[in-house]
């Protein structure tokens, strides 16, 4: 057997030397499997992966090598499903010297740094992500490409956005889609070039200058057009809100999940966890955490204002949602490995679930198998488990005692294939 020692001053590797489906076996050993179902522990475990998928999984004594296989020996570490997150734009321009930099860019040019957006949300752990929202059709190209294995980068879901006339994520004088007809049109176009989910936004928005962010923009109309249209063809649907009544608007629509909540009541809360509606928090866009990210990036003062504007209410609003037992799955609305209060966006996303009320466990769920039902996708992906994609995180500490273990990344595995790293933050601001 080969033996491989991984250690955290490796630098970054995004390269495979071979595919996962030539390799021989690959086990790892020595490491604990944290149980994300609350159980315990595997101790001095074995991780046997054959191409990109576990074939078994348990403790060492009972669960043989298979002859051959590349040994990945993680003695000290603790083993838990790759990261996921739930709201992502690899495209994203905020207004800033963002917007200001890529405004003229072409879709090669965008597509290109979208590419790159992934391969740095991969380094920092993050293994499945749902994009939503992206210019034409950059997104379902981008998920195509790495499923291919053209490129390195995180399992992509995608949510074609239908924006309307004067909401969030239009611009000023344009003209987009008004009223239910248009709306259909648009979701099905969408559904045709391959979106996974449609996106609509029915209330005001941080991003965009004009609208209530808590008002409710969109008629219930066109939200039942929208959601019934999409449904018909399979497709979930995810609704940008920060208004209460929008969003109980949304939910007897039939919609499958909220995005930010920035301003929702326990009652539409209560609502959502009868209807098995999934909130996706974004709380760093608001959190004080993520000041430091929109100082960077040169958020001009308007911007500022509309952010500090609910960061109470949006902090209430978890707050509330983790109480009535709403089902939450991680979402940044940044970039995935974007540095924050010392560490990755996504990681400290899962931090500010805790001290907002989730147990260690409860926030670690919320960035691997709570995503993974949300997507439907919970028989591949989520958790570590016999048929599963071998997506696993070795990390340097028990993240059910502290969830700020997750900062400490020490192995990444994507299906079967290996990247090295050191932390996060510092795989973050590596250059392209």
């Amino acid at each position: 057997m080969r033996t491989i020692w991984l250690a955290t001053s490796l630098l970054l590797t995004m390269a495979v030397s071979h595919s996962a489906a030539a390799a021989p076996a690959k086990a790892i050993v020595g490491a604990t499997v944290v149980n994300i179902d609350g159980g315990a522990p595997i101790t001095n475990a074995v991780v046997v992966i054959d191409g990109e998928r576990i074939t078994a999984i348990g403790p060492a004594a009972s669960t043989p090598v298979p002859a051959g296989a590349e040994v990945i020996q993680m003695p000290g570490t603790w083993l838990i499903p790759g990261l996921m997150n739930m709201h992502v734009h690899f495209g994203l321009k905020l207004p800033g010297k963002d917007r200001a930099a890529f405004g003229d860019e072409t879709t090669a040019e965008l597509t290109l740094r979208m590419m790159v957006n992934a391969r740095k949300s991969l380094a920092a752990g993050v293994t499945t992500i749902r994009m939503t929202g992206s210019e034409g059709n950059t997104g379902v190209a981008i998920r195509e490409a790495i499923a291919r294995g053209d490129y390195p980068g995180p399992r992509v879901f995608t949510a074609g956005g239908v924006t309307m006339t004067g909401g969030h994520g239009s611009r000023a004088g344009n003209t987009y889609n008004d009223g239910p007809y248009e709306m259909v049109k648009t979701a099905r176009a969408k559904i045709s070039e391959g979106q996974d989910w449609i996106k609509i936004a029915i209330s005001g928005g941080v991003a965009t200058d004009g609208g209530g962010i808590a008002e409710a923009l969109m008629t219930p109309e066109e939200m039942r057009a929208i959601i019934d249209a999409s449904h018909r063809f399979g497709v979930k649907v995810a609704a940008h809100s920060g208004s209460t009544a929008a969003t109980n608007a949304a939910i007897d629509a039939g919609v499958d999940s909220i995005e930010h909540g920035y301003v929702l009541d326990r009652a539409v809360l209560k609502k959502m966890v009868k209807n098995n509606t999934w909130l996706v928090p974004t709380i760093m866009v608001t959190h004080p955490g993520g000041k430091e990210y929109f100082q960077r990036i040169g958020s001009p003062e308007w911007y500022l204002k509309r952010r500090e504007s609910v960061g109470k209410q949006h902090w209430e609003t978890l707050k509330t949602a983790i109480q009535e037992g709403v089902n939450i799955a991680l979402g940044t609305d940044q970039m995935p490995f974007e540095p924050n209060d010392g560490t990755s966006s996504t990681v400290r996303e899962a931090e500010a679930y805790v001290e907002a009320g989730m147990t260690p466990l409860q926030a670690l769920r919320s960035a691997t198998i709570a995503p993974a039902i949300m997507l439907k996708a919970e028989s591949d992906i989520g958790s570590l488990a016999v048929g599963k994609y071998a997506d696993i995180l070795a990390i340097g500490a028990d993240p059910l005692k502290d969830i700020g273990s997750l900062r400490n990344i020490v192995m990444i595995m994507k299906g079967g294939a290996v990247y090295r790293g050191e932390t996060p933050d510092m795989i973050a601001s590596t250059e392209p």
